[in-house]
């Protein structure tokens, strides 16, 4: 019995030292940074967002269109029949002339005053890339937090099927002694069928724990965007993080990305309320159109035209449209303000609770750790005790599930710790992969902004397409 006591321990501090990165980790593995900066750069969802942000670009080049003017060419040809009959000195006559009329043409129309209208569509332009940006940091922080998370699933589960499937080895060990001790009449076959029904319940377990495993291994690749190798283990980033509840607080409310998202949403409300507004100024603009005309007439063999034209439209009355937008927009834009105190008051309680759980799970650990000690002191009293008679084959099944249990639950507690500790940063608005200093090259979307800003022409993308 003492031989398998030692092995017992043996297998099951192995596993448990493999899984959560104690000695026995191999030298080369995937490691969570890593596995972050392959989601940063892999994840379709990011790579979704960021096309969105470089389209909303296109957002300011046409709004600053307002202020170029519009030039367009004409050309015409076709044919011209006439036919004159008459009488002259009581004689009729009749003539008859066919000739191509030809002309070209270029008009140009500049927008001199529209009641600021591009003015303020440029500046609601500008605020829309800066929403793009924030929501797309959004989606960042959610694409690090999921890849986060689905690294310390894979790391927790496969530390679990480890110990289960050792456990069922030590269960196979103690059935295998447990019919021997029954061959010499030591036990009785209640003790026997004991060891074999725990020992179905281990293999249940291992059977359960399989599918946990595979299914967080898809995951994994979902968010990653690769097949996973083998994990090492994760350290928590509390250090990233404000060191105090309320200065966690105060940094959710004014960093995370739902609120700075809203804070601009507001601005673009308020300048479409402006743009309304500009409907109702009067609109002044310049024309100017040079046309070259051949067989105008049978007569006249060429004309050019040239004209220059100054034009002020004042709105008077256009059926109440106009007023019905401006109140329109006025009202959502008190709606854009309401969506940005609950932002904050959705940050605030997305704060207190990540700083909730992160304690919940730095108290986990310790009791987790004291209950394993504690459970194997216990294993091991058992046993001896189950030696001279003292405890029943039953009594040491149940400290080792105990055990066990103690195990699972510490690898529980630890992956919680890590992602309580992505999730505090994600809340107060820091989880990027500049602050986590990940091995990876950062998309920055402002150079995509300044290649396509004043361009006044083209149809290709800055990448070529």
């Amino acid at each position: 019995m003492a031989g398998a006591m030692m092995f017992r321990r043996r297998v099951a501090a192995a596993a448990f030292a493999a899984a959560m990165g104690g000695t026995a980790v191999p030298a080369v593995a995937d490691t969570l940074p890593g596995a972050l900066a392959q989601a940063y750069q892999n994840n379709p969802q990011l790579n979704s967002q960021r096309a969105i942000v470089r389209a909303t670009d296109e957002n300011v080049p046409t709004a600053l269109s307002g202020y170029r003017p519009s030039v367009s060419a004409t050309a015409q040809v076709g044919q011209q029949y006439t036919k004159y009959d008459g009488r002259s000195g009581g004689a009729h006559y009749s003539v008859e002339d066919s000739f191509t009329q030809r002309s070209v043409g270029i008009t140009g129309t500049q927008t001199l005053f529209n009641g600021f209208q591009t003015g303020n569509r440029v500046r609601q332009a500008e605020g829309q890339v800066s929403a793009a940006r924030e929501t797309l940091r959004l989606i960042e922080q959610n694409v690090l937090l999921n890849a986060a998370t689905a690294y310390m699933n894979l790391l927790r589960d496969t530390a679990i099927l480890d110990l289960q499937r050792r456990n069922v080895e030590v269960l196979q060990e103690q059935l295998r002694q447990t019919r021997d001790r029954f061959a010499v009449g030591e036990v009785t076959r209640t003790d026997v069928a004991q060891s074999e029904s725990r020992l179905a319940a281990g293999r249940s377990q291992v059977s359960q724990a399989e599918s946990n495993y595979t299914a967080s291994k898809a995951t994994y690749r979902q968010v990653i965007g690769v097949e996973p190798g083998k994990l090492a283990a994760a350290t928590p980033v509390d250090r990233l993080s404000p060191r105090t509840l309320p200065g966690a607080i105060d940094s959710g409310r004014a960093q995370n990305p739902n609120v700075t998202a809203a804070m601009f949403g507001i601005d673009v409300q308020a300048l479409q309320v402006k743009i309304n507004e500009g409907t109702l100024l009067p609109t002044l603009t310049a024309q100017a159109s040079v046309q070259r005309s051949w067989a105008v007439s049978p007569t006249v063999d060429n004309q050019l035209n040239a004209s220059l034209v100054g034009q002020l439209s004042v709105p008077i009355y256009q059926g109440g449209a106009n007023y019905a937008q401006i109140r329109s927009a006025k009202e959502t834009l008190g709606q854009k303000r309401l969506d940005l105190e609950t932002a904050r008051d959705q940050a605030q309680s997305n704060v207190s609770q990540a700083w909730g759980q992160l304690d919940a799970a730095k108290a986990q650990i310790e009791a987790t750790q004291a209950q394993v000690s504690a459970a194997e002191i216990a294993l091991n009293g058992v046993r001896e005790e189950a030696r001279v008679g003292q405890r029943t084959t039953l009594d040491v099944l149940n400290a080792q599930q105990e055990l066990v249990n103690a195990r699972v639950a510490l690898v529980t507690a630890q992956r919680d710790r890590v992602v309580a500790s992505y999730t505090l940063l994600s809340s107060v608005g820091r989880l990027s992969p500049v602050v986590l200093g990940l091995p990876t090259g950062i998309y920055d979307p402002v150079t995509h902004y300044h290649q396509v800003r004043d361009t006044w022409g083209g149809v290709r993308t800055p990448d070529g397409r």
